[in-house]
């Protein structure tokens, strides 16, 4: 089951102590998510990582390490978190993985100095990672020409894209890498998910081609990793995903890459989105309802006011993308009245209930009142990964549900802490 119930919890009572808003998490379906992964990378030499820039909390990093899911990192305070929650850094085969176009704050030293795999997404970071004096392996991330995000806006491959070295330039970086000393033991590409799960299976067969007709130049090769991109279902009404046919795909790329290479070859994959999304809820609190009339200008609308906004959750603001909204204890039979969700910034961008051109949309929901507690669904991941303090707004704690019981994960975020960074000093 994909969808949290929190059956036997109160929130009104975490509501009471913590405030709202704050981030809800179900241990169970985590589990579930992570043995789906687990499912499809069963077969000998294919592995999972966890693109953890989805949701780095170390709750939900802890549990991956238990299951045995590697990690992908895209910055050094990540790798450093994936190491406070237990990870090893170093060691062959590399349970940590640094993917990164550009090296920024403390990644090159990360790189350098701490064991940690870098895999390499702009030409020059190789010179930049010699001249530290880095005598080991890298990855180099591709551009392969192709692929496709779940929305528009995510460019993950082709000519329009920022991320990876194109593809007819690499071989002639891995060359230099070569001589400065850094074999390339494993090569990297994400293409997204694409819209619909065919078109995700689609350009991972691509994908798959695209990397067996280059295996033989690179001699050092150990590994091969398909990115991540897995589709998660935002609509409760759409269709179940069945991994299966993606579980052969990769032990079918394994079989065929070990072959081509004449020796044991790895293939991994990093979803970050599919394992964390449907694990963690928004809880909001509606603050006002409030009403506009129509007229020249558009339809009249009934705006529910929430203290929850896109400093908590950006998706919706940032994408318009769908996140399903539920009224907590809210009567099944309720008759469903047309909202517009909306929250405390400054921002005529903070609604919830928009479309994929960002246009309003209003969505059918029960009666409300003020003080309802409202549940925005599918927000584990980029949640509180892309959660900020805009506004001076404290970023919202985080609360674990397991087996009935609720943990706090991190505090609110207070003005003191906000204003600890600030300072004026003589440089």
């Amino acid at each position: 089951m994909d969808t949290p119930t929190f059956q036997g919890v109160d929130l009104h009572q975490i509501a009471e102590r913590l405030g709202t808003p704050f981030h809800l998490y179900d241990a169970q379906v985590l589990q579930n998510r992570i043995d789906d992964i687990l499912a499809v990378t069963s077969a000998p030499g294919v592995q999972a990582r966890y693109a953890m820039k989805a949701c780095s909390a170390k709750r939900v990093l802890e549990c991956m390490r238990a299951n045995g899911i590697w990690i992908d990192a895209v910055s050094g305070n990540e790798v450093l978190q994936a190491r406070a929650s237990g990870y090893p850094l170093g060691g062959d085969p590399p349970q940590v993985l640094l993917t990164t176009d550009v090296f920024r704050d403390n990644a090159l030293e990360v790189a350098s100095d701490d064991g940690v795999l870098p895999n390499l997404g702009s030409p020059r970071m190789v010179q930049q990672l010699a001249a530290t004096g880095y005598q080991g392996p890298i990855a180099l991330r591709l551009n392969p020409g192709f692929g496709h995000g779940h929305v528009q806006a995510c460019d993950t491959g082709g000519p329009s894209s920022k991320h990876g070295i194109w593809y007819e330039e690499a071989l002639a970086v891995s060359q230099e890498a070569d001589r400065q000393g850094l074999s390339t033991v494993l090569l990297h590409a994400h293409v997204g998910s694409g819209p619909e799960l065919q078109e995700f299976l689609t350009n991972m067969q691509r994908l798959v081609d695209f990397f067996a007709s280059r295996l033989s130049a690179y001699p050092h090769l150990q590994a091969v990793n398909l990115g991540g991109g897995i589709p998660h279902a935002y609509r409760p009404e759409a269709a179940a995903i069945d991994l299966k046919p993606f579980g052969d795909l990769l032990r079918q790329a394994q079989e065929r890459f070990s072959h081509l290479a004449g020796r044991p070859m790895r293939v991994e994959i990093e979803p970050g989105r599919y394992l964390v999304a449907p694990a963690a809820c928004v809880v909001t609190r509606i603050t006002d309802i409030k009403r506009t009339a129509t007229n020249e200008k558009g339809t009249g609308q009934t705006f529910v006011m929430v203290d929850a906004g896109f400093n908590d959750l950006l998706r919706p603001a940032m994408y318009g993308s769908f996140h399903h909204i539920s009224v907590w204890q809210a009567p099944a039979e309720a008759r469903l009245e047309p909202i517009v969700l909306a929250g405390p910034l400054c921002e005529s961008g903070d609604v919830f209930t928009r479309d994929g051109d960002g246009l309003i949309q209003p969505r059918p929901l029960p009666p409300v009142q003020c003080g309802d507690l409202v549940l925005i669904h599918d927000a584990g991941a980029y949640g509180v990964a892309m959660g900020s303090n805009y506004n001076s707004l404290g970023r919202a704690p985080q609360v674990w549900v397991e087996d009935g019981s609720p943990y706090l994960m991190s505090r609110r975020e207070t003005y003191e802490d906000m204003m600890r960074m600030e300072c004026f000093a003589a440089l």
